[in-house]
């Protein structure tokens, strides 16, 4: 491991100065995912900048929204009262993600900013598009289980390991983000970005771009969501595929509003845009259900060891909402409000 200046900021804003002004800067929040970066040789940051004691982890309750600080601990944003009534899938994403003592130390905004685990990713005696941009993508001809089936460039074939950012994906949270150039705010749908040719670039983040907050919509379809997570092992083990849904239907048995992401299947959390609009304001059927994923699925590209994605992505969307839409039916049959 390299030498580090090590810094730590007065605030959010001497944080981003220190970052911006320094390309070899980087920040460290929770820290599990860099460190082991720093121990292999993935990241050699010159300059750590630790925002761990920045008054960032509250967590503020509105009429229209829930605001999560960036530094909140990812055990106790899965035990907030909120969360649980409102986003149960934020919670039970959090709980599928990592061991206990993992939860007590990662954040937020670090959770979502975790990069691959892909073996190649963190092995720096193979060429890796990610890790150094021109020398090649060994998991394209690789051992490919975990590999990306949409969205895919023949740069990058690597998953995002997130199980945070497929929930707030589907529930249409924002990500505060405070730059150089002051605050803006970017939905967490578009935070993440495809490989393209520029796998080196996880997100739509400036060098400097430090996330401060999270917010959650008040959202009435996300009271009724769960999230599913596959993987080779119940516990400590990353997604094979991974569904965050929720779904709210009328007394009618039609669909009144739906919300559909994927994770293990792309580099970034996949929202199944065409799923929703297809179910939406249509009676919910399983047929109809299964018609709109293959629309969705149409563009994946798989090889031999991960094809399976496809099947299980689709088996797991149906069974997911087929036991959304019987508890709704359920719950307007006993006039419950959940």
């Amino acid at each position: 491991m390299r030498q580090l200046e090590y810094r730590r900021p007065a605030d959010a804003s001497d944080a981003v100065a220190l970052v911006s002004g320094d390309p070899d800067a980087a920040f460290l929040a929770g820290g599990s995912n860099l460190v082991d970066h720093l121990k292999l040789g993935v990241a050699s940051p010159g300059l750590l900048v630790d925002v761990t004691r920045l008054p960032l982890d509250t967590m503020e309750v509105y009429d229209d929204r829930l605001r999560v600080g960036a530094n909140v601990r990812n055990s106790d944003l899965a035990a907030h009262p909120v969360i649980r009534a409102r986003y149960p899938v934020v919670a039970r994403a959090l709980l599928a993600g990592a061991s206990g003592q993992i939860r007590h130390q990662a954040t937020t905004a670090g959770n979502l900013l975790q990069r691959t685990r892909c073996v190649y990713f963190q092995d720096v005696t193979t060429p890796c598009n990610k890790r150094d941009p021109g020398s090649g993508c060994s998991a394209v001809e690789g051992y490919g289980r975990y590999n990306a089936i949409l969205g895919t460039s023949p740069e990058c074939v690597a998953v995002h390991p997130s199980d945070l950012a497929v929930a707030l994906s589907a529930v249409d949270a924002v990500a505060v983000v405070l730059g150089a150039d002051g605050e803006r705010r970017i939905q967490i749908a578009d935070l993440h970005r495809l490989p393209g040719d520029r796998p080196d670039r996880d997100t739509v983040l400036q060098h400097g771009d430090l996330i401060t907050a999270v917010e959650l919509p008040r959202l009435e379809v996300a009271r009724w969501s769960t999230y599913h997570k596959v993987r080779d092992r119940a516990s400590y083990a990353f997604a094979l595929v991974s569904v965050a849904a929720a779904l709210e239907l009328d007394g009618d048995g039609a669909v009144r509003d739906v919300r559909l992401a994927w994770g293990g299947v792309a580099h970034k959390p996949w929202r199944a845009s065409r799923v929703e609009v297809a179910l939406r304001g249509q009676q919910f059927t399983t047929e109809l259900l299964r018609e709109a994923m293959e629309e969705e699925l149409a563009a994946a590209v798989t090889g031999e060891e991960n094809e399976f994605k496809v099947s299980m992505v689709r088996n797991t969307t149906e069974h997911v909402l087929e036991q959304l839409a019987l508890q709704s039916s359920t719950r307007g049959a006993t006039g419950g409000a959940g």
